[in-house]
């Protein structure tokens, strides 16, 4: 695997592709946000499938499949294959670290949020990786934001940690529809845009996603898309295993 994907693969590596998936059922609201008031996804275990295509800046593409499981606040764990049944990556995200078994290019991860920031450029957390795949504002709001109504989208700008987010937040759905973030010192940046949202139990999650990246290696800067489509998103409340191990 190259390890210009390393960082993708954290930021998407919640997703499985199944072909036997039922229909998506786009999410239609019943009424506008009057009030700033997000529609936060709530869960106590959740899995969830999609599609992947990643293009990176040489021209390449890669198509492949993942696997999702999660305990909100807790846990985000991951499978990834390219096809044929063949697991090529397996990851585990908890609140203090990011772990990463990679069987194909051995390119192994066992870093600390901070540790990662440090070599890749993006400050990264448990909770922001959940408002990211989940469509909701990085952070709560509070009266340190800028937060302006601007026709049918509420704009919210926060600065946390030296970082500054940049949020659309669609009066109709309540969920977040395109979030820009770039680090103050200009080391990583990152653009979320969500052109759909479907209906799981009555609320909104995301459908359709397009994620580009900029992030710092020792090679120079790196910019990447991301194209994903969920197919399944299912919240539960009973108990998942994580299994993950170097």
């Amino acid at each position: 695997m190259s390890k210009f994907l390393t960082p993708l693969l954290l930021i998407v590596g919640v997703i499985f592709l199944n072909s036997c998936a039922k229909k998506t059922v786009l999410y239609q609201a019943d009424g506008k946000m009057e009030d700033f008031s997000p529609i936060y996804s709530d869960f106590d275990y959740l899995s969830a499938k999609a599609k992947i295509v990643i293009e990176e800046e040489s021209g390449k593409i890669t198509r492949g499949t993942m696997n999702l499981r999660a305990k909100k606040d807790s846990v985000l764990w991951f499978t990834i294959s390219p096809g044929m049944g063949m697991e090529a990556v397996r990851g585990l995200i908890t609140s203090e670290k990011i772990q990463i078994k990679d069987r194909i290019g051995k390119e192994d991860v066992n870093l600390t949020f901070a540790e990662f920031e440090n070599y890749y450029g993006l400050k990264l957390s448990l909770d922001l990786f959940q408002n990211l795949l989940w469509a909701n504002p990085p952070y709560r709001f509070d009266y340190s934001d800028r937060l302006l109504r601007v026709g049918k989208s509420y704009e919210l700008t926060q600065v946390r940690e030296q970082v500054r987010y940049f949020s659309k937040v669609d009066v109709n759905s309540a969920k977040v529809a395109e979030l820009v973030s770039n680090s103050l010192d200009d080391r990583g940046s990152l653009l979320a845009s969500y052109a759909t949202y479907q209906d799981i139990e009555g609320k909104p999650f995301p459908a359709d996603v397009l994620y580009k990246l900029a992030y710092k290696l020792p090679e120079g800067t790196q910019n990447t898309i991301i194209n994903l489509e969920w197919v399944s998103i299912d919240p539960q409340s009973t108990p998942l295993s994580f299994p993950f191990r170097f």
